[in-house]
């Protein structure tokens, strides 16, 4: 494949900062050693504070039970809750003997939850009880009747069941009051039984023996089709990835970040958690769930720095009823990503939270995860118009998908980008880590994407996203962004529905806000002389939420599945084209 020359779209970020080159545990304990009495983790629904010096000695303690109950370098260990206290400490003690944490969505159900366990080869799990409607132990015990009949809290006994064969023994989150579950072993007896094992010694001859290109973590991406896949990351992408991130937010150990993002997916885990951990700063917990109230009430009693959010959440907390009497004067900076981020909710978190210094992020779990991010003292249209320039030492180009040829700038083609952050690999799938790593280590994100000269890019959509109208190509995110100009919408989708003169029509699903009413007819007219005539869509779809995932990423294949059933399209969607 040719190298691109300068005409065309490649960009490299800045390399003026060298790469750290530790493993997460080793920079931990040096953080510790510089900001030990510093705030660093507050969870407000378990009412829980921590200093830098206790969340180590919290931190060491359950490393060292990992490996009393025999947790080797390289074995993998689930974890299987939401938000809280525990989370972060596993986290960290996982990485500081070498274990690979496997991050496993909190909305799994029974056959979703048996896939990663058994991809994963998990062989100690770490659960919460249950977590909104979900029984997790019920979930456990349908997949391993067999440990109903194993002692309780016993931590001698292995499980042994055979549709989790890997699988060999089971924490459970919990107060010490709630009633025991034959087969699991709880997390204070977890902790007393392994510490007796182990000592801190055998901790640092561990420690000791890691290399910070090791694997670390195991992320399963919510895929469209088919089965998840377990996108592999390493010490040095992830830790790097969260101390550049922090960077950009010019992030000290005087920053308070609230984080109201799932930690199983990297968005917490590393622009939270790493982000903070790697400049001293406080991670501060509002739930174990998201509420836009529990947030706004934590930034304004825990004089939050920053924030976090998908686009949908800062919609929830603008959209708030009783936001102007919060107090958010404390907040400078954080990070909206996830999902596209509309340019009119950008510029309302900037003048209506002021949040004067927020940035975009954009990335994937498979690129640890950022590779884009807006600086602070970017123009305000780039930061709300783009998502910014290349991270640090991260190579990145837009081709065409085809064809594999450099575009020139200004052309959409997919992204993608080269550097530290791009994983490893899929965990047990070199298939489809051939198919998205290519030979070259360019990881193909599937992002529609156009760099301007000054190598700032704009996501315009997914590969499969774009809407072919008739020959004409519309990418969803330019009209999603008209769309959110008027003022009675508070959120807005576009997708493409099958037809048969055309091949594709575009639609949008729409979201009021609170008490407004608007027709079909009545939004056709305000695109009508503003957007181009095929932009316009064809159908629009009222609706009170958008599916997503638990991490607030739009299911827009979804959206199309509903939209094609309710309008009688299957017909015409099955018709094959060449």
């Amino acid at each position: 494949m040719p190298e691109p020359t300068h005409a065309q779209s490649y960009t490299e970020g800045p390399i003026d900062k060298p790469l750290i080159g530790k493993t997460i545990g080793e920079f931990f304990d040096e953080i510790v050693s510089k900001c030990e009495d510093n705030e660093a983790l507050v969870s407000k629904h378990q009412q829980q504070r921590f200093t830098y010096a206790q969340l180590k000695r919290k931190v060491d303690e359950l490393a060292i039970s990992l490996l009393g109950f025999g947790v080797e370098r390289g074995d993998r260990v689930g974890i299987w809750s939401p938000n809280n206290t525990e989370w972060v400490l596993t986290q960290f003690a996982t990485a500081k003997i070498g274990a690979i944490l496997v991050n496993i969505n909190p909305a799994y159900r029974v056959s979703e939850l048996e896939y990663a366990l058994n991809q994963s080869g998990v062989s100690l799990l770490i659960t919460a009880r249950q977590f909104k409607t979900s029984d997790y132990h019920s979930m456990i015990y349908e997949l391993a009747p067999e440990m109903r009949r194993l002692p309780v809290e016993v931590g001698e006994n292995e499980i042994r069941a055979p549709h989790v064969p890997e699988l060999r023994r089971v924490v459970t989150l919990g107060s010490p009051q709630a009633p025991a579950a034959p087969g699991m072993i709880s997390w204070d007896d977890f902790l007393e039984v392994g510490t007796k094992r182990c000592t801190g010694g055998d901790l640092k001859e561990r420690q000791a023996s890691l290399g910070f290109r090791d694997p670390i973590n195991i992320q399963y991406t919510s895929g469209t089709t088919g089965f998840p896949k377990g996108a592999t990351l390493t010490h040095h992408g992830i830790l790097n990835n969260g101390y550049f991130s922090g960077e950009e937010m010019k992030f000290t150990h005087h920053d308070r970040l609230c984080i109201p993002i799932p930690f199983y997916h990297c968005f917490g885990m590393v622009l939270g958690n790493l982000a903070c951990v790697t400049h001293g700063a406080t991670m501060i917990l509002p739930s174990d769930a998201f509420s836009a109230d529990t947030v706004l009430t934590t930034v304004q009693e825990e004089r939050c720095t920053a924030l976090h959010g998908v686009p949908t959440m800062f919609i929830a907390e603008l959209e708030h009823p009783d936001f102007k009497k919060f107090n958010l004067s404390s907040l400078r900076t954080g990070i909206m990503a996830g999902s596209p981020c509309p340019v009119e909710v950008m510029k309302r978190v900037i003048s209506e939270m002021g949040i004067s210094e927020i940035t975009i992020c954009y990335g994937m779990t498979e690129t640890s995860p950022v590779s884009f991010q807006t600086r602070i003292g970017d123009s305000l249209g780039l930061r709300v118009s783009t998502v910014g320039r290349a991270h640090h030492h991260v190579e990145a180009k837009i081709i065409d998908h085809l064809t594999g040829n450099t575009l020139p700038h200004g052309t959409a083609g997919e992204l993608c980008v080269r550097g530290y952050l791009v994983m490893q690999k899929y965990w047990n799938n070199p298939d489809a880590t051939r198919e998205a790593i290519d030979p070259d280590g360019w990881m193909h994100t599937g992002d529609l994407a156009v760099m301007q000269p000054n190598g700032y890019v704009n996501i315009v959509g997914r590969t499969k996203d774009m809407i072919s109208r008739g020959g004409e190509k519309v990418f969803p995110r330019e009209v999603e962004d008209f769309l959110y100009t008027h003022p009675k919408i508070s959120d807005v989708q576009v997708i493409g529905v099958p037809s048969r003169k055309y091949g594709e029509e575009v639609m949008a699903w729409i979201k009021l806000k609170p008490g407004a009413t608007a027709t079909s007819e009545e939004l056709k007219e305000f695109c009508k002389g503003k957007i181009a005539y095929f932009k316009i869509p064809s159908y629009f779809k009222f609706v009170d939420s958008f599916p997503m995932t638990v991490t607030g990423k739009i299911q827009k294949f979804r959206m199309r599945e509903v939209s094609t059933k309710e309008l009688g399209l299957e017909e015409v969607g099955a018709i094959k084209t060449a």
